[in-house]
């Protein structure tokens, strides 16, 4: 795995550890991961988004053949504005998930590094007389990420100023640096959460991260994000999501538009909403003490097998620490406050997102109380 533009120059960042995470090679950490992560929920947080991969789709039939790619609906997407959506295969499985952004005269198509080469080569498969061109940006820019409740004042103070977004409206802005004024995309996150992506030229991102570490970010490390995405209950694909599982049963609705017309794979996934369900559903899990869970461990209830553990972290709140995991869970077993057995330990199922205040002890002794 390559290194990120960011960190070609690592040393320089102050970056305790590197490690490959989603197709890239960026900082594990800085200083703390717990106390990383804490940035992010509670103060402003800047992280490396290298490990996300840029394709642009031009020509006069993008929209259209995007549409029929996708679970979602980009036939009406306004300009400025994206969606989430999963690429699926004929029989309804997963391909790859991504990000599709309206940018007037192309899409810009946003995904991890990871699945880069298979979503190019189910695009190149599927282009046969359509008037789409696809080129892979992913050398030409580079993106930093933001997060937390302090993160507009920070990049105010960092010299970057745009006017409120939605989720997933970007908004170009010219920013001075010591090099002159460079061009940036801000694209608000994907969620309740305060955060932002700053998509740029892979040349001024360091200037860009010291600026913002000066306006008082605190450097994040993949550690920590990934922390903060198992908490969020949100499910990365080739880990959480596997080609194997259908888009029903990931909990992810917002990756899905049931009014868009066809694409690849939706009669699958019409005929599971017409019969009502699936059998099994991504959930969250919690358990006292750390590392009380691994990936791949089976889940029971009631001495039976019901389930498996996809991504695991553990968090360090009020004195304590909580293991928290996520997988799939037959429906039926799946009521939120049921207690199931995951390996060695006992757990509860829990609502995604994870909220702090059921990471105390006095919540989570009273959750492993409900059967």
């Amino acid at each position: 795995m390559g290194l990120t533009a960011l960190q070609v120059h690592g040393e320089e960042l102050g970056a305790a550890r590197t490690a490959d995470y989603r197709g890239a090679t960026v900082a594990s950490f800085f200083s703390d991961p717990q106390a990383e992560f804490a940035e992010l929920r509670s103060g402003c947080g800047v992280f490396d988004l290298g490990f996300r991969a840029k394709i642009s789709l031009s020509g006069g039939d993008r929209v259209r053949w995007l549409n029929g790619m996708v679970t979602n609906n980009i036939r009406d997407l306004a300009v400025g504005q994206g969606v989430y959506a999963f690429l699926l295969n004929p029989q309804g499985h997963i391909l790859g998930d991504l990000y599709a952004y309206n940018r007037s005269d192309s899409i810009t198509v946003d995904t991890d590094r990871s699945q880069l080469q298979k979503i190019l080569a189910t695009f190149d498969h599927y282009i046969i007389m359509d008037d789409v061109e696809v080129a892979n940006l992913s050398d030409q820019m580079t993106a930093l990420g933001v997060s937390g409740p302090n993160s507009r004042p920070v990049l105010k103070a960092a010299g970057l100023e745009f006017p409120e977004l939605q989720p997933l409206e970007s908004h170009t802005v010219g920013w001075d640096c010591d090099c002159g004024c460079v061009t940036c995309t801000i694209v608000r996150g994907d969620g309740a959460d305060e955060s932002y992506e700053i998509w740029l030229a892979p040349e001024h991102v360091k200037p860009l991260w010291e600026s913002l570490v000066k306006a008082g970010a605190a450097p994040v490390g993949s550690e920590a994000l990934e922390l903060q995405r198992i908490v969020s209950g949100i499910p990365l694909y080739g880990v959480d999501i596997r080609e194997r599982d259908l888009p029903q049963e990931t909990e992810q609705s917002r990756a899905l538009n049931f009014n868009k017309g066809c694409y690849i794979g939706q009669e699958i996934v019409e005929r599971i909403r017409s019969r009502g369900a699936v059998h099994r559903k991504f959930a969250g899990f919690l358990a006292e003490g750390a590392a009380q869970f691994s990936p791949g461990m089976k889940i029971s209830a009631v001495e039976k097998e019901v389930g498996e553990v996809t991504s695991v972290a553990t968090r360090r709140s009020a004195g304590a620490e909580k293991s928290i995991a996520l997988g799939y869970i037959r429906r039926e077993a799946g009521v939120p406050g049921r207690e199931v057995v995951i390996g060695p330990a006992k757990a509860t199922v829990i609502q995604l997102p994870v909220e702090d205040l059921l990471l105390s002890a006095k919540i989570v002794s009273k959750t492993l109380a409900v059967s």
